[in-house]
């Protein structure tokens, strides 16, 4: 295998690693958002520090997801361009 195939193919599987990380995030996400609750706990504190908590992880895990997504999408460009690119070569 040449070093062109090799390069596509690693680009293609490290595309494929960062879109099932996007997915485990995302459902992730989900099953933090299916703990929280839309209303305030004015008379337990203590249930009002647990949602604090919830939705502070909702928040730091929201920039991760967008990252995660701009990285795959940058993958999958780079692999769709070198594959089209193989295919032009060939001509």
């Amino acid at each position: 295998m040449d070093t062109f195939r090799v390069t596509l193919v690693s680009f293609m599987i490290a595309s494929g690693v960062v879109l099932a990380a996007w997915f485990c995030l995302i459902i992730y996400r989900g099953t933090l958002e299916s703990h929280e609750d839309d209303q305030m706990y004015l008379a337990d504190p203590m249930l009002a520090r647990e949602q604090e908590e919830v939705v502070g992880r909702i928040e730091r895990i929201n920039p991760v997801i967008r990252s995660v997504m701009f990285t795959w999408i940058l993958l999958a460009a780079v692999s769709a361009g070198l594959w089209i690119w193989e295919g032009i070569s060939s001509f």
